[in-house]
């Protein structure tokens, strides 16, 4: 039987490790939970709220309930020797050692931005880099505002989780929309910003205007999508109905239609059960009726969503409501990764198992896919040779490749492509990877055929290869 709470949650005040303890809900958790919440929430930030507390969680089958483990710190987190000094430090008492210091060292090791975020993709002008704004693909770039870069709660698995530790050189972060404005100018092949964070949805309409309305004027009219990634719809969808600016906030999505722009909402659900309470789904009826567009997109993640039937419930039920599939991400190398990755075979299996059960106004998602240093990175499938072509082009494609196939015609083989890459060249030119059953990210994988380097990280790669990869794309097309 699930737990029923009835506290307010009508005004947002954020719940940290400070906090957590005067929340009913507290003496629920057994002394370990509630000492592995404490321990991790040294090194991993922790946020939540009452909404959360109240409406997300089933506190009858804590800690296995999805939210909970997507917004409270896990034991397994931390590598055991990592949770141990820290659990020491805590304690204090002579020869403790020094708890600031043990957790900034482990958060180092945590990868805190990965896929080149601080090295490739900050933009410059005028020979300095821009403060607050990634460029990586053309056509988009994304903008951090710094009155956004918190959130109304905390997911574990955040792969922007330095954001929220307090240390200066790993944020990004904005404080106007003049640089930004000036470099948007001079870049006519930019249709796309991203506001993100963060959550620029925790920050008050009148301030979120000052950095959308230098958007709308007609100089920057190639700027043609406004995107406004948030969880709020999630962890509090009073944002869009009864906080005391919500209407201001619709007017605000109201004006950028009135611009002759579009808005979109890039909404981050994890579970099927962010989308069910009434509010939720009030707030994205106010939000769809201003124009604005609501698509879907979290990442496939361990204890919280890796069934396939989460995930067709999350879809079918978002596209009840006007929702826009989006993507299936796989979870990035960084933060507690160990704890909440799926090889890559399987994440494959899952989305495929999701994406023959659902309609197809829901088949508009993508995955899974990977933010990866050059791109986005999609599974498009594990095959053998016999399944990509059949035996008749099997000599054909070793004459193409200019090598002998090594192996059998049923070997398995993943096969990748690129949703959108550094190099718009590689967009939706397939890659052939080596079967690894225990690949998690994009840098596990290896190339087939006894090649050395896939064709995107040598540009010199005969054109026999090229020959391959075309066949293979008309092949899966």
């Amino acid at each position: 039987m699930a737990i029923s709470f009835q506290t307010a949650s009508e005004t947002y005040r954020p719940i940290d490790l400070r906090t957590v303890a005067q929340s009913p809900q507290w003496g629920l958790l057994r002394d370990e939970l509630q000492q592995a919440i404490r321990v991790v929430g040294e090194v991993l930030p922790f946020r939540t709220n009452q909404f959360v507390l109240d409406h997300l969680i089933d506190w009858s089958k804590v800690p296995d309930d999805p939210i909970f483990q997507l917004v409270f710190p896990q034991r397994g987190m931390l590598a055991d020797s990592d949770f141990e000094v820290v659990q020491t430090a805590l304690g204090g008492g002579s020869g403790a050692p020094n708890l600031a210091s043990e957790v900034a060292r482990i958060r180092e090791t945590l990868n805190p931005h990965p896929a080149g975020q601080m090295t490739h993709n900050v933009p410059e002008l005028d020979g300095r880099p821009l403060a607050g704004v990634q460029h990586k693909y053309p056509e988009t770039v994304l903008f951090f505002p710094a009155p956004g870069q918190t959130c109304h709660a905390y997911c574990t698995y955040c792969f922007r989780w330095a954001q929220f530790v307090g240390r200066e050189d790993l944020k990004f972060q904005a404080h106007d929309t003049d640089d930004l404005v000036t470099y948007l100018k001079a870049h006519p092949e930019v249709s796309d910003v991203l506001i993100t964070g963060g959550d620029p949805m925790i920050m008050r309409t009148n301030v979120l205007r000052r950095y959308i309305e230098p958007l709308l004027t007609p100089e920057l009219e190639h700027v043609q999508n406004i995107r406004i990634g948030t969880k709020a719809l999630a962890y509090w969808p009073q944002r869009f109905v009864s906080d005391r600016d919500a209407d201001d906030c619709l007017e605000l999505f109201d004006d950028v239609a009135e611009a002759g722009r579009h808005l979109a909402v890039m909404g981050h659900y994890s579970h099927p059960v962010e989308l069910e309470s009434a509010i939720a789904i009030k707030a994205v009826r106010r939000i769809r009726a201003t124009g604005a567009q609501i698509r879907m997109q979290g990442p496939l993640i361990r204890h919280v969503n890796d069934q396939a039937s989460a995930w067709a419930d999350l879809w079918t039920k978002g596209v009840g409501q006007g929702l826009i599939p989006y993507y299936m991400f796989v979870e990035r190398d960084t933060g507690a990764r160990n704890y909440f990755e799926v090889p890559l075979v399987r994440a494959y299996q899952i989305f495929k198992k999701a994406y023959s059960r659902v309609s197809g106004l829901c088949r508009s998602v993508r995955g899974p896919s990977m933010s990866a240093f050059p791109g986005k990175v999609r599974v498009l499938g594990v095959l053998a040779l016999r399944d990509m072509m059949d035996m008749n082009l099997l000599d054909l494609v070793r004459e193409s490749a200019g090598f002998e196939v090594l192996g059998e015609p049923d070997r398995p083989l993943m096969v990748c492509d690129f949703v959108q890459a550094r190099n718009p060249d590689w967009v939706r030119k397939p890659f052939i990877a080596e079967f690894d059953e225990n690949a998690a990210w994009f840098d596990d994988l290896r190339p087939a055929f006894g090649k050395q380097h896939f064709y995107f990280e040598k540009p010199t790669e005969s054109s026999q290869q090229h020959s391959l990869l075309e066949l293979t794309e008309m092949l899966l097309e």
